[in-house]
């Protein structure tokens, strides 16, 4: 535990609690078509921008710790930077210098792996997104394992693709599969027999998190694990028909298998090794479990292959999952939550259960659990199981509820939550649900804003990262691109937008400037929010948006 942080001597701490509002996936718009943002009616939150202190925070690219600023930002690396209030190297980075340095390939992990099937003339199996957004993975990473699997002797590979269409855009899956297929085409030979073996969109299949939808799981379960579903020829056959037949995106097409003269091509069996080549670990936690939980109760496997399994990282540094992985994750600590809690500050971290990991487990550096009992409260308001666009407002009604109650009660120093709408159903591509995801939420912020008012605390407004508004695809020169309809091809990518920083402070007495720094990351969220709460921020944190006079 650090050392409990020293009080700042030119502030007068406020009554009222600090409330950390964290819009997930609302930015600044560079195009006003498809900003969805800024086309919903949203007074209470363009009254804040105009009437507070407010300036704009990057949150992509290097900002958060990504390899270069063409990479968008996303919620994790976005809340472990607010949390931390540094910028770390993160999960494709780190991985991609592990691949190119050799590194990973040097590891007892992969070793392991590697000499199981070799051993044993098995199989050597990867589970993982099918893209290169850097957000869950990367296919780069992908191809240098398979080719260095057949430079050190492996006979035998399988591929289980997700499809994203989420991260990348909504019906690219065949600028991934094709040259792929020709990639994996160009290793094959008479002693090397590599080949995609199932499929199946990422909101679809295997990639739930946080316990949302273990339906998602069981049928990934069922598709990469025992082979059992609809087959078809290729991934290419696969994509086409379903796309046909269902009218879905590539995130939710449903699973298929490939076959070979009738038999699926890659059923996962005693003996093998599996490779889960997402390096993120929210959404990799669940099919970890049912690879490596011999009491698994979720669903009925049916069948549970003794196999070496490994993920890309350790997805949960506390529990230690997976047991083997082939990339140390960053070593985070001393983050805000645990600096606070050394103060004795009492803080409540909220939403609801699509976004709960990210106040809770990624706030804290990526950390499972509470730094204190006694000091934190944890809320999860439980998440609608229905496509987000069906309920654009999700929770954020609830959230507030809850919200209002705990700043009214007297009991917080610090509260932080997150509204996951301009995320999440930004993510849909369903331009009407994203503005009326935004208006729902924009009539929290009010009510947020009057219990803060009325307590005399502070409320501070920002974001994550941007999503909602840039919700359609544009050409260099900022047109927009559209179908063969006519109509604008939609965005479920994020943005690289840069985001809010808005200071709501009804008892301000002139402390700082009205003016915030610019050109900060929002990391800086950090150091602010520990400045407002009357305490001088740790000397390695990145500066506050803050002035002072």
């Amino acid at each position: 535990m650090p050392k409990p942080l020293t009080k700042k001597t030119n502030f007068t701490k406020r009554k009222g609690p600090v409330v950390l509002v964290i819009m997930d996936g609302v930015g600044f718009g560079k195009y006003k078509e498809g900003d969805a943002v800024a086309a919903a009616l949203m007074p209470n939150l363009a009254s804040m921008q105009q009437a507070n202190p407010c300036t704009k925070l990057r949150a992509h690219g290097t900002a958060v710790g990504l390899p270069s600023d063409d990479d968008m930002g996303n919620s994790e690396v976005g809340h472990n930077a607010m949390g931390c209030g540094r910028v770390f190297a993160q999960g494709a980075k780190l991985v991609t210098e592990s691949v190119e340095s050799g590194n990973m390939f040097k590891g007892k992990t992969w070793d392991k792996l590697v000499s199981n099937v070799k051993g044993k003339g098995t199989t050597l199996h990867f589970i993982g997104l099918l893209s290169d957004g850097n957000v869950h993975s990367n296919v780069s990473h992908l191809r240098a394992m398979i080719a260095q699997a057949k430079k050190e002797g492996v006979a035998k590979v399988r591929i289980h693709i997700l499809l994203d269409g989420r991260d990348v855009g909504e019906t690219s899956a065949f600028e991934y599969i094709d040259p792929f297929e020709d990639f994996l085409a160009s290793l094959a030979d008479s002693s090397f027999d590599c080949a995609i073996a199932s499929g199946g969109g990422r909101m679809n299949i295997t990639m739930d998190r946080y316990g949302a939808n273990w339906g998602m799981v069981e049928k990934g379960w069922h598709t990469h694990v025992l082979a059992e579903g609809r087959m078809f020829k290729s991934a290419h056959e696969a994509v086409e028909i379903l796309r046909k037949e269902t009218g879905a995106i590539d995130q939710d097409i449903p699973p298929f298998i490939i076959e070979k003269e009738g038999k699926p091509l890659g059923a996962i069996m005693d003996g093998d090794s599996v490779i889960l080549y997402n390096f993120r670990g929210d959404r990799a936690l669940e099919i970890t479990e049912a690879f490596e939980n011999k009491d698994f109760k979720r669903f009925d496997r049916k069948r549970y292959p003794a196999v070496e399994y490994a993920g890309m990282m350790e997805y949960d540094g506390d529990a230690h999952v997976p047991k083997q992985f082939l990339v140390d994750p960053p070593s985070i600590e001393k983050t805000m939550g645990e600096y606070l809690v050394a103060t004795g500050v009492k803080q409540l971290a909220i939403s609801e259960t699509q976004k709960f990991g990210h106040v809770t487990y990624f706030f804290n550096g990526n950390r499972t659990g509470k730094f204190s009992e006694t000091l934190e409260d944890y809320i999860e308001v439980p998440s609608d199981v229905v496509p987000f666009e069906q309920r654009p407002w999700m929770k954020c009604a609830e959230i507030t509820d809850k919200v209002v109650e705990a700043i009214k009660s007297g009991k917080y120093d610090f509260i932080r939550l997150n509204f996951p709408n301009g995320d999440m159903v930004g993510h849909t591509g369903i331009y009407e649900a994203v503005v009326c995801s935004m208006e729902a939420l924009d009539l929290c912020l009010a009510r947020l804003k009057k219990a803060v008012d009325e307590t005399k605390g502070i409320m501070i407004v920002t974001a994550d990262h941007g999503n909602a508004d840039d919700m359609f695809e544009h050409e260099k020169d900022g047109k927009v691109k559209v179908k063969a309809n006519g109509q604008p091809k939609a965005k479920t990518a994020h943005s690289l937008n840069p985001v809010p920083c808005i200071i709501v402070d009804p008892e301000y007495k002139e402390e700082y400037s009205k003016s915030l720094r610019e050109g900060l990351g929002i990391s800086s969220v950090a150091a602010t929010c520990i400045e407002l709460l009357g305490y001088n921020p740790p000397e390695d944190y990145d500066p506050s948006v803050l002035v002072w006079k």
